[in-house]
């Protein structure tokens, strides 16, 4: 009886280790995970503050007429994790501006991943994620200002406006369809708020960033 009940014990161990094996958090929005976050800025800096509600901690950010990302370089391997979660919300958007325009190229929320594919930071090659105020959920474009960065909508604001939602994208499969590239593992992965070209002001949050198999 005893060893029935220690091999139950240890197989509900492993299946657990097997679970938290096929999820990678990007993020834990922790004040100690803050001060470490690398800021890139565009032109100002966003505000960045932290809170906790019933499904953990979130960030949220202000921005207007400023933008500023925060990332972390981190591996991840898409073979076993391709999936990325996402779970944001978007209080005020950028409703009118023409997001694939150099002059309203700015997005409440967004989440960049990225793929070092050379020795200097131009050379990179980056999927935006976007919660979009203006278009549909699964159109996509270059980045006015480089090629080398896509912008793909997973939200928008059309349909969810100051409402939590969880999407989910095979970043894998996006990086192949979008760049053409077998990408195997990750170098970074970054989210902004900005609105540094339109001049407009835009409040997003940011909660349970990861990666999964399936």
């Amino acid at each position: 009886m005893l060893k029935k009940i220690l091999l139950v014990v240890f197989s509900c161990i492993l299946l657990q280790q097997i679970v938290l094996a096929d999820k990678i958090v990007v993020f834990d929005f922790t004040e100690d995970e803050f001060k470490k976050l690398k800021v890139k800025k565009v032109k100002g800096k966003t505000t960045w503050s932290l809170g906790f509600n019933k499904n953990g901690n979130f960030i949220k950010a202000e921005a207007e007429g400023k933008g500023s990302g925060l990332g972390k370089e981190v591996e991840i391997n898409l073979s076993k994790t391709p999936f990325i979660n996402i779970t944001w919300k978007v209080e005020r958007d950028l409703s009118g501006i023409i997001e694939n325009s150099k002059k309203g190229h700015d997005y409440a929320a967004r989440v960049f991943v990225i793929k070092k594919t050379g020795s200097t930071v131009l050379s990179n090659r980056a999927i935006n994620y976007v919660f979009s105020s203006n278009n549909s959920i699964g159109d996509y474009w270059s980045s006015p200002y480089t090629k080398k960065s896509i912008d793909y909508v997973l939200s928008t604001t059309k349909d969810n406006l100051d409402t939590w939602v969880t999407v989910k994208a095979n970043v894998k499969k996006h990086f192949k369809k979008l760049h053409g590239l077998d990408v195997d593992e990750l170098s970074g992965v970054a989210i902004m708020t900005d609105t540094d070209n339109s001049k407009l002001k835009a409040i997003a949050y940011y909660q349970n960033i990861y990666f999964s198999s399936e």
